[in-house]
């Protein structure tokens, strides 16, 4: 793969950032967070490396009366076996349902692992159009930058895919499927419990990190999208990496994400450059954002730098 391919690849995951999180540690570890509601959290935030085998991204999923109903598959066929076993440490009920929350290969990578027991995996027709554009190189670049630690991956797509507000019942489990209107990546979904109150949403949600904005996002509607999450009230926010967080910090990021779109927008429009832009945004906001991430300081220059860009197409 050319260094093109590999810079897209890394722009589109929405991985480029020095604030990469190396963690060792592989341990499938399974955390309740209700009566039938689980996680698998990824230690590990950033980019694909050998140490981390590839896997740098979390799963939900939820345990109904027909078998298990699973969110993201990690990013090779290895790493959803993983997940499965550990599925197993808590229920014998097999996964049933796969939802794939967008296309990015962390995210969907593992569905080979599900392919002998699922009776549907789910996403959007623009996510799965994009998974066939690329999914043969995503999985050429995780083999390339784990030194092959994530083994072979046979690439299994959606074969369900959804409609706007779309609300399912699997296994007596009611289930609301919300679009983000492309906010982070094209055909993004998130997944509503409404009985639970719980949100589920891949990389549209944060909590530790800065939002993961991309270059074939929509910013202005990932802003709406937070802001219409937040006013439902879930007592829990599951996201696509990092810990679960709650409805406060995904105000946060609405707020923040606002400010300094509508900072670059205006600025844009004067004619400064984003260097002039970023000074502008980091003395507005260093002072409350900046203790509120763990990343703010890198990723306030790529956001003010991609927001710029997004203004010239």
């Amino acid at each position: 793969m050319n260094s093109k391919k590999i810079i897209r690849t890394l722009f589109l995951i929405g991985l480029i950032t020095n604030s990469t999180l190396a963690n060792t540690n592989t341990d499938f570890e399974v955390t309740r967070i209700a009566e039938n509601v689980y996680s698998i959290v990824s230690p590990s935030f950033g980019l694909p490396t050998p140490e981390n085998k590839g896997w740098n991204s979390n799963s939900h999923f939820i345990i109904t009366k027909k078998g298990v109903l699973l969110f993201d598959t990690g990013s090779s066929e290895a790493i959803g076996n993983r997940i499965k076993s550990a599925i197993k440490t808590v229920t014998d009920l097999p996964v049933r349902w796969v939802v794939n929350s967008h296309s990015h290969a962390d995210h969907w990578l593992g569905n080979a692992a599900f392919a002998d027991t699922v009776t549907e995996i789910i996403s959007s027709e623009q996510a799965l159009s994009e998974m066939k554009k690329y999914g043969e190189e995503d999985v050429k670049f995780y083999s390339k930058v784990t030194n092959g630690t994530i083994g072979p991956t046979r690439l299994v797509y959606p074969t369900l895919l959804l409609t706007q507000g779309q609300k399912r019942n699997f296994g007596g489990v009611d289930v609301e499927i919300i679009f983000a209107n492309d906010g982070h990546s094209p055909g993004d979904v998130l997944m509503w419990l409404p009985k639970e109150k719980i949100m589920l949403g891949g990389d549209v949600l944060s909590s530790d990190w800065m939002p993961v904005i991309t270059g074939h996002g929509n910013v202005p509607n990932l802003i709406s999208t937070l802001y219409a999450i937040a006013k439902l009230e879930p007592t829990i926010v599951l996201t696509g990496h990092g810990s679960a967080t709650t409805p406060e910090s995904i105000k946060r990021d609405a707020d923040l994400l606002s400010s300094v779109w509508k900072q670059v927008q205006s600025d844009y429009g004067n004619g400064r450059t984003p260097e002039e832009i970023l000074l502008t945004v980091k003395a507005k906001l260093e002072p409350k954002y900046g203790p509120l991430y763990k990343d703010f300081v890198p990723e306030i220059e790529r956001h003010v730098k991609l927001m710029y860009k997004l203004q010239q197409t």
